[in-house]
């Protein structure tokens, strides 16, 4: 007889995926491609954009929508109860405390433990606190934590006091449309989106961790250095009152008209992002994996990220790495990797060398084998 899994997909609807979403799309997509005697359930929030639909042994249910821990505290377990479930995997960082059946626990990051400043915004900070208040309730009645890396197994063992036993690592992939693509291919999305033919790419958000502060004033650096040879600064999903407050904040006007920022795009075009940029800026303060930095280098274009946390694990060698705290090395950075042809070369071959041996499939081969082994 088939075991009978759910999993809690609540966000997956939602018109602007970021990281979580798109990691349990890849992982639900791969599952459906698969054959397995599991049946699945995956429970989503009613929302605009219905990205998966059932197929095979997997069966999408569309609950109501409403806030974020009602919908997960009462509305989740009343489903797992109709549907019988034998065992539930909750995708994104909180669970139900009360529930009947075994729980996996995708923690991707305890970040939201470790920084408890209301730095971030209205949003953020209230999903943290959520967090903060549910997550050590349901890891001790978690039969599993599965985390993204070797460095956010460790905080985790050590921040909840987890044996090694109790916690496994199950790495992300890289979908196979993050690849290159011929100059005619990305024409189109350069027009759309108002690009240069040449720019650096950053991926701006106003809380800390991203960096975007560290990022301006590096590129600042680099900027009075190159002057009219400096490549101009893309940054995406980062509002432009936001950018243009930062400049103003920090005396970086000088520089306003070589920042071009750009709102939210699509998860589904950012393959020819990627493509169309010269270099990938990902120094981040803190990161469980990383996805971006092989989602770059899959699509040929050289990384610069961070020494700290997942970042040195993810990249493999194949990126640039400098202090996230030091704008002036980022800023050196950047001028040598686009100055020397060789380098630039080398690091490009490396990225793809390197993203290359991260597939979706192997996650989910992976993933099935943690139910197997809660289920055991």
């Amino acid at each position: 007889m088939a075991t009978r899994i759910g999993i809690e997909a609540q966000r997956l609807f939602r018109v602007h995926k970021h990281g979580v979403e798109v990691v349990c799309l890849e992982l639900l997509r791969e599952l459906q491609s698969l054959p397995s005697a599991n049946e699945y359930f995956v429970f989503v929030k009613d929302d605009k954009d219905v990205c998966l639909t059932t197929a095979n042994n997997c069966n999408v249910i569309v609950l109501p929508s409403m806030p974020y821990p009602l919908w997960e505290q009462f509305v989740l377990p009343n489903a797992i109860r109709k549907y019988r479930l034998q065992l539930l995997h909750c995708t994104g960082n909180t669970a139900p405390i009360h529930v009947s059946v075994p729980r996996l626990l995708t923690l991707h990051d305890i970040i939201f433990l470790e920084d408890r400043s209301f730095s971030g915004t209205a949003y953020q900070n209230w999903g943290n606190l959520y967090r903060r208040w549910v997550v050590p309730r349901i890891v001790p009645k978690c039969r599993s934590i599965v985390t993204v890396s070797q460095f956010e197994k460790e905080r985790i063992m050590e921040y909840f006091h987890l044996a090694d036993h109790q916690v496994e690592v199950v790495y992300n992939g890289v979908n196979s449309d993050f690849k290159s693509y011929a100059p005619g291919e990305l024409a189109g999305y350069a027009k759309k989106y108002n690009l240069p033919a040449q720019f650096i790419l950053f991926f701006g958000n106003p809380n800390p961790k991203k960096n975007t502060v560290g990022v301006l004033k590096a590129y600042n650096r680099y900027y009075n250095e190159m002057k009219k040879y400096a490549l101009p600064l893309v940054v995406v999903d980062c509002s432009e009152a936001y950018i243009n407050s930062m400049l103003r904040k920090f005396g970086l006007q000088n520089m306003e008209r070589n920042i071009l920022p750009r709102n939210y795009i699509p998860f589904r075009e950012m393959p020819y992002l990627y493509n169309l940029a010269t270099l990938f800026l990902y120094p981040s303060q803190r990161e469980a994996f990383g996805l971006p930095i092989l989602e770059s280098m899959a699509c040929g274009t050289p990384v610069i990220t961070a020494t700290n946390s997942s970042m040195p694990e993810v990249a493999g060698g194949a990126a640039l790495l400098v202090d996230a705290g030091d704008e002036d090395e980022m800023a050196e950075r950047m001028q040598q990797v686009l100055s020397d042809s060789s380098l630039y070369r080398q690091k490009k071959e490396e990225g793809i060398t390197r993203a290359a041996t991260f597939s979706w499939k192997e996650t989910t081969m992976k993933m099935i084998k943690v139910y197997e082994k809660a289920m055991g």
